[in-house]
């Protein structure tokens, strides 16, 4: 099994895991010049690649930890979604959380993508379901943290 990267242009990084253990590859921003994002602001970032990964999987795109933690810029729609059949060039979406104006540097990383399984049963409409301890309790229905951490 593979992961395929075709580079759009010749500036464009190869996604690259940092460390051995990493569960995703790092993303970079493939710019001509500085971008900068005042807060509140959304702005789509061009990475230069197009990837064909194997069938049955997608590609997650997440933030990285350091830049949402510490400059408040995460994906626009939290998590990306890069379908198996998806060839063109994969953008992120930045939204500036922070309340500083953020510049992001041409060859930056930007995010991370992550390769999944993916499981798509058929659909079938049913008149019931099975019956499970929880039920029906929705958000926060199964207790809130009283003591320590």
């Amino acid at each position: 099994m593979e992961f395929k990267v075709k580079r759009l242009r010749p500036d464009a990084r190869l996604p690259v895991r940092s460390t051995p253990g990493s569960a995703g590859y790092d993303l970079s921003a493939c710019l001509s010049g500085r971008v900068t994002l005042t807060p509140g602001e959304i702005v789509k970032i061009p990475t230069g690649i197009a990837i064909e990964i194997p069938p049955g999987t997608v590609a997650l795109i997440f933030g990285r930890s350091g830049l949402g933690i510490k400059q408040g810029i995460a994906p626009a729609n939290a998590v990306g979604v890069v379908d198996s059949d998806y060839r063109g060039e994969v953008t992120v979406g930045l939204i500036n959380h922070g309340r500083e104006p953020y510049t992001i540097q041409p060859g930056e990383r930007i995010a991370q993508i992550l390769l999944m399984p993916v499981f798509t049963p058929p659909v079938a409409e049913v008149q019931s379901l099975s019956d499970t301890a929880r039920g029906d309790g929705g958000f926060g229905s199964t207790g809130a943290l009283t003591e320590g951490c």
